[in-house]
């Protein structure tokens, strides 16, 4: 017999490696798995998380406990997630702001998205909207854009806080536009939007599904949604790029992440089981009541997102000067 070349040599471990990594996609998952939620129980975060662990639990028989750990706008939880082992058993429901907007905004953030996680799926899209106050003589963004120009200040916006997605929205919407607004930030959506409504501030973009039912009623105008096309949920509101602010876009967003280290053929499994549900009809029914779009698509889609994402909010953090401590 002749002896093995170096390379036939080399080539051995990794077919070990091959066929381990083969073995245990085989059996996975063999063991309950873990969700980590980096925010408190009943947010978005929490009802994604929880539907997404439930339909995981129904196709596999694996329990999937969820683990809310908020704290310092989720990045506590997404940090603890990071160390958490590679092996496809621990997860967690990230989003736009802890994996997209925290590297910009945070000067020491404990963690890298674009190293320290393997992106599973994109879960879905929450339709942001701007609203204004009806005495405000704006039924359209290039209207309101032509208020707020009449003089530094003339407006004020309310936000969920300074780096929140709300007042990220608002920065985008001033920098493109080159108009001064006034922003006031509030400790939650709900006291600002109380004030909005009430003609304290004159506007303020949010969640879609948390405007709406001021705007039925008729205490709220909504002028645009951020979003690229129309939100199925209110398709006759038109996008700001079509209210009068064009190339105009943002999309928050909810994903599965993982660990860093995943084998591929365990992220296969989870992506399409995941992708899966997302087109079950009580999922479609449940998103659809929180006015969100269901997204989905290959893990190397929800990479480019984020990384094309990270990207977009430093221009918007470094437009607008803000910078938060951890």
């Amino acid at each position: 017999m002749k002896p093995l070349t170096f390379l036939a040599r080399a080539a051995i471990p990794l077919a070990l490696f091959a066929c381990a990594g083969n073995t245990q996609a085989q059996g996975y998952p063999s063991k309950p798995l873990r969700m980590v939620v980096p925010f408190a129980p009943g947010g978005p975060n929490d009802i994604l998380g929880r539907l997404i662990g439930q339909k995981l639990t129904e196709a596999w028989g694996q329990a999937v406990t969820v683990e809310n750990r908020g704290g310092a706008g989720g990045t506590v939880g997404m940090e603890a997630t990071s160390r958490l082992p590679g092996d496809g058993y621990s997860m967690a429901m990230g989003g736009s702001s802890n994996l997209a907007v925290a590297p910009s905004l945070y000067a020491k953030l404990p963690y890298d998205p674009l190293k320290d996680f393997t992106p599973i799926i994109n879960v879905a899209i929450v339709p942001y909207a701007l609203a204004v106050n009806p005495t405000v003589p704006a039924k359209n963004v290039k209207e309101l854009i032509a208020v707020a120009s009449r003089k530094a200040g003339y407006l004020s916006y309310g936000s969920s806080g300074m780096g929140s997605m709300s007042s990220l929205a608002a920065e985008m919407l001033k920098s493109m536009s080159k108009t001064d607004i006034v922003h006031v930030p509030y400790k939650g959506t709900a006291p600002a939007l109380t004030d909005v409504v009430s003609g304290q501030i004159d506007l303020m973009l949010a969640d879609l599904a948390v405007i709406q039912p001021h705007a039925s009623t008729g205490r709220l105008r909504v002028i645009g949604v951020t979003g690229s096309k129309r939100s199925s949920a209110a398709k006759h509101i038109p996008t700001i790029a079509e209210s009068g602010l064009p190339g105009y876009e943002l999309s928050p967003w909810f994903g599965v992440v993982a660990p860093a280290g995943v084998p591929k053929e365990v992220v296969t499994r989870l992506n399409a089981a995941i992708g899966a549900s997302l087109k079950s009809p009580d999922v479609l029914q449940r998103l659809g009541a929180l006015g969100y779009e269901p997204l989905g698509g290959t893990p190397e889609q929800f990479a480019e997102t984020i990384r094309t994402d990270i990207a977009k909010y430093a221009k918007i953090v470094k437009a607008a000067g803000i910078k938060a401590d951890l």
